[in-house]
């Protein structure tokens, strides 16, 4: 499926009704680690940012996070591989099985599913339809809650079919692209929506092929702004400073930020953004300000996402590189696998 069909027709993986199979084996679980990287691991940041008070750990690395012996039983670990391939994930089920945790997986297929076949794990296998990762999350999350008997939660998700239509999106998308050519984009969001902003660097690194980054207010406050800051005092004499300055500003060139607002962060971190943006205008940074808004909490996310693949699509089609496929993730997996 090509990059265009997969945004237009994102909506229909709400339609998706996930399957467990060795479905007797589950049974109610206090907490859960979510064991994923990369636009697998995303899925489960997004869940977070819907609802903060699931007791959700998410863990991208080999092994697992330090969980008690006395929470062991009480603690499902979901490995999350949209290939079944991934290394991190496949340490991550044999550390778990090793270590006799209750046991999950949700994948298209490939060695994890091998495995939970052979030891007769609980899993769900998503549809693969020939697209990334990053652009099944619409599977991805109906999997989760699922597998995690969200079942509220999955008839919400099922209405985002009726609510979300990715076409009303792609001429913000492509005007954003055509503002930022020729820039990194550098996103800003508050803490209740930093997988949003992480998603959209993901994006743009993946689909645009470019450099992209992201942070979080009001942490940022307390570092990173200073370091664009051109009217910082030099310790350098009055003929020398303005070549400082001169270089300085090479520095900060490249750089274009865009504040994702939303009018359901705290206050005062909506205030900080209003400031923020003032001082960088100020300082000729260039900003861009995108809200993040809808009928509910995931259509919000979820059409913020939907405008930034079509931003990441349009910086590729300008840059004239192929949108779909990560060719250096794969070459760095085959590089380690040897």
């Amino acid at each position: 499926m090509s990059m265009y069909d997969s945004i237009k027709n994102f909506n229909k993986q709400f339609l998706y009704v996930p399957k467990i199979e060795n479905k007797a084996r589950l049974r109610k679980y206090e907490r859960f680690v979510i064991a994923g990287m990369g636009g697998s691991g995303l899925a489960a940041e997004l869940l977070l940012a819907y609802d903060p008070s699931l007791p959700v750990i998410i863990h991208k690395n080999y092994g697992l996070p330090e969980i008690s012996v006395q929470d062991r039983k009480k603690t499902l670990i979901i490995v999350d591989s949209y290939s079944g391939n991934t290394e991190e994930a496949l340490d991550a089920f044999r550390t778990a099985r090793s270590l006799g945790f209750p046991l999950a997986a949700i994948s298209i297929g490939g060695k994890l599913l091998n495995m939970a076949r052979k030891y007769s794990i609980p899993y769900v296998q998503m549809p693969d339809i020939g697209i990334q990762p990053r652009m099944g999350l619409g599977f991805n999350l109906r999997a989760l809650l699922k597998i995690m008997r969200k079942d509220p939660a999955l008839i919400l998700t099922s209405k985002l079919y009726h609510l979300i239509n990715a076409e009303l999106y792609r001429t913000k998308g492509v005007a954003l692209a055509k503002k930022l050519r020729k820039s990194v984009p550098v996103i800003y969001t508050s803490v209740r929506n930093r997988a949003v902003g992480y998603a959209w660097k993901i994006k743009l690194n993946e689909t645009g092929k470019i450099p992209a980054f992201a942070n979080v207010l009001p942490e940022l406050n307390h570092n990173e702004m200073t370091g664009f800051d051109l009217q910082a005092r030099t310790n350098v004499d009055v003929r020398r400073a303005r070549t400082r300055v001169e270089e300085r500003k090479k520095l900060n060139a490249p750089f274009h930020f865009i504040f994702l607002k939303d009018a359901g962060d705290h206050p005062r971190i909506q205030k900080r953004m209003k400031i923020l943006e003032k001082m960088y205008r100020a300082r000729k940074l260039p900003v861009e300000v995108v809200m993040i808004h809808g009928k509910n909490r995931l259509q919000a996310i979820f059409s913020s996402l939907i405008l930034a693949d079509w931003f990441a699509l349009s910086l590729a089609e300008y840059y004239g590189v192929e949108a779909e496929q990560v060719p250096m993730v794969e070459e760095f997996k085959k590089l380690i696998s040897t």
